[in-house]
């Protein structure tokens, strides 16, 4: 298992090769962004034309566009400050493109359970699945 801090707001724990590949930095770099709440950051990693499907709770629905800057700005506003434990992370990559699927718990005023999946094509953010998914609370 491998362990790793960045910054104070991410950890991620995994059972993966030391070498993470590109993909899955970009992963765990998405991940912190999410937890410090650094809407710029997150917003500026989708390709033209991306689709964030956000699976449950109160953003529940499909984004495109400028929607999908406009539900990290609620989401930002409504967890600021979170910290995220992440496990099970697995990339797959071949020429194409790339595929990051992890459980994330984002804790802060709430906890949030998240399945993540995401799809990156030329080094850019295509499609993102956020699904609230209680049972990783258990």
């Amino acid at each position: 298992m491998k362990n790793l801090m960045i910054g104070t707001a991410f950890t991620l724990v995994t059972a993966v090769a030391a070498h993470a590949g590109p993909a899955m930095e970009m992963a765990e770099a998405r991940i912190a962004a999410i937890a410090a709440g650094d809407t710029a950051t997150v917003s500026k990693e989708y390709a033209e034309g991306a689709t964030l499907h956000w699976i449950g709770g109160p953003l529940d629905g499909t984004y495109h566009g400028a929607e999908i800057a406009s539900v990290w700005g609620k989401f930002a506003k409504a967890q600021p400050k979170l910290k995220a434990k992440t496990t099970d992370v697995v990339e797959a990559m071949n020429p194409k493109g790339a595929t990051v699927t992890a459980n994330v718990v984002f804790e802060g005023k709430d906890k949030i359970p998240v399945r993540y999946v995401l799809v990156y094509r030329d080094g850019k953010l295509t499609d993102e699945i956020w699904q609230i998914d209680p049972a990783l609370l258990k």
